[in-house]
């Protein structure tokens, strides 16, 4: 069955193929240079001969998702570098006056920070044997 340049249809079978490999392969929501590459080399094998597939398009194509790949990498380095920030601030705070508003009673609690954890998204502090996520936490003095 012909494609209709590189948003045209493929046939069922060939569909759905693609579809089983690809999420067999990976279970992932965004696509990639691998998919992306799989739907190309489906489309060059359907298409018409006698209307083919028109490169600037597929060059266009190629560029945007080395783009896209430039974003999702710099995004992921973006992430890792404030969790680093967010890190140090936390085991920076060891040993100082901090205070914060208490979620529950709504009152303001001030003491020093003696521990820091990691085990969740948000570093704790723990002030006054409470740990406190480190983005609570309103205010800072030497001890």
């Amino acid at each position: 069955m012909p494609l209709d340049g590189i948003t045209g249809s493929v046939d069922a079978a060939t569909q759905a193929a693609a579809v089983a490999q690809t999420a067999s392969a990976k279970k992932s929501q965004t696509m990639d240079s691998e998919v992306f590459m799989k739907l190309l080399v489906t489309q060059l094998r359907n298409q018409d001969p006698s209307s083919p597939m028109d490169t600037n398009q597929m060059i266009s194509q190629q560029t945007q998702l080395a783009m896209m790949e430039q974003v999702s990498n710099q995004t992921t380095t973006a992430n890792e570098n404030f969790s680093l920030q967010m890190r140090m601030a936390a085991a920076n705070l060891v040993g100082k006056q901090v205070s914060y508003t208490d979620a529950t009673t709504g009152t303001a609690v001030s003491g020093t920070a003696t521990a820091v954890s990691y085990a969740a998204s948000v570093p704790t502090v723990t002030v006054n044997g409470k740990e406190v996520d480190l983005d609570v936490i309103s205010g800072i003095k030497s001890a």
